[in-house]
């Protein structure tokens, strides 16, 4: 196993040969036969004329391929890749993202690739494995990963979507943006609370007509080179499209999906949940805290509940100092009309917030919950 890592970590005092030599010296590889690999590893990495070049005198990229050939020259059966091209400019990002794909191969051996831009995963992987906070939330095909995702952060993280609150009529009927859709899924139960994925690209935009499903106007539109990317206003839901055709700020226009393209997914969670303990009538202890409640519940002091609060019911500030407790924003899910946001508190546990104020990944914040939006359960 070989590691190339996201800072190269290319010994500053050797040449690009004894670099990619440096393993093999270590094994105590006669000097033809290392020739001959350190020549093959060059020649892989389009390397070949720079091999008594002092490493700080080549540029990003060049660095990258040392590194890379540093790392294969040793016939490695995992190759191990942090973050790779992190550092590179776009347009080289893009050259050494289809050399890597060569390189992989040729090779015939397994890569382990980390890497934050999801496009760059899609483009290289056999297999993806998305993960958050250290914990496996999918693993697929690209096709799969994209098509299919199996939770919001997942539909979020890769691509852009349109993420919104549903309902599940029934079987191959649902209804968001107070509209009801025909779709393909099947087994979510009737009027069950779903979220709803729709692609920008899989969202037909078009001059008013019967067609339309829905009716809106452009709020933004922008070019991006291949396509126009553009923000619909629709019954007080924003909704991104991108389409080859511009409509202009103000233009109304009426939108379509079919039913394929509407994917359903099985909400995570409806609330917030905590575990608690009764202090007295008026209060229970959850999160570390003593939050004030409503009386009538009639349970002893010290009796182990369950909490639930409603994700709208629970007030977010910006002076920490403000709340009864605080916590830091971790991830925020833009869904049509309001944030969801995931709050870390300070006692290590997740609050589920949603709200119409714009927030930051890492802003501090303090949080207060109501006592009428506090629910006791045994």
């Amino acid at each position: 196993m070989n590691t190339v890592f996201q800072k190269y970590t290319l010994f500053p005092h050797l040449n690009v040969y004894d670099n990619i030599a440096f393993g093999l010296k270590l094994k105590k590889m006669p000097k033809q036969d290392m020739k001959k690999k350190v020549e093959a590893a060059l020649k892989m990495v389009g390397m070949t004329d720079y091999e008594y070049r002092d490493v700080d005198s080549l540029s990003g990229g060049q660095q990258q391929r040392v590194a890379i050939a540093r790392a294969i020259v040793n016939e490695p059966e995992v190759l191990l890749l942090d973050k790779l091209l992190a550092a590179l400019d776009l347009k080289m990002r893009k050259d050494m993202q289809m050399e890597l794909k060569e390189m992989h191969k040729s090779l015939g051996i397994t890569f382990v690739y980390v890497t934050h831009d999801q496009e760059e995963a899609l483009t290289l992987s056999d297999i993806i494995v998305v993960m958050s906070e250290g914990r496996i939330q999918q693993i697929g095909t690209p096709v799969d990963i994209y098509n299919e995702p199996i939770n919001s952060f997942v539909a979020d993280f890769i691509g852009e979507s349109n993420i919104l609150n549903g309902v599940m009529i029934r079987d191959k009927q649902v209804k968001f943006c107070d509209t009801v859709f025909e779709c393909v899924d099947e087994g979510f139960g009737e009027n069950t609370p779903v979220d709803v994925v729709i692609r920008p690209e899989d969202l037909y935009i078009f001059t008013p007509s019967e067609a339309a499903q829905l009716t809106g106007v452009v709020q933004s539109s922008i070019f991006k080179g291949v396509h126009y990317e553009m923000t619909i206003l629709c019954n007080g839901y924003e909704f991104l499209v991108q389409d080859y055709h511009q409509f202009q700020v103000g233009e109304t226009v009426g939108l379509l999906v079919k039913p394929f393209d509407i994917h359903i997914m099985k909400k995570e969670r409806m609330y917030n949940t905590f575990e608690g303990k009764i202090v007295d009538e008026n209060h229970v202890e959850f999160l570390g805290i003593n939050f004030e409640c409503l009386p009538g519940h009639q349970l002893p002091a010290g009796a182990v509940v369950k909490v639930e609060v409603d994700f709208d019911g629970i007030i977010l500030q910006d002076n920490e100092e403000d709340g009864t407790l605080t916590g830091e924003v971790k991830f925020i899910l833009y869904k049509g009309d309001h944030y969801h946001l995931t709050v870390l508190s300070d006692w290590d546990e997740n609050v589920y917030v949603d709200t119409h104020d714009v927030w930051d990944d890492g802003d501090r914040v303090g949080i207060t919950i109501p006592p009428d939006k506090i629910r006791i359960v045994l």
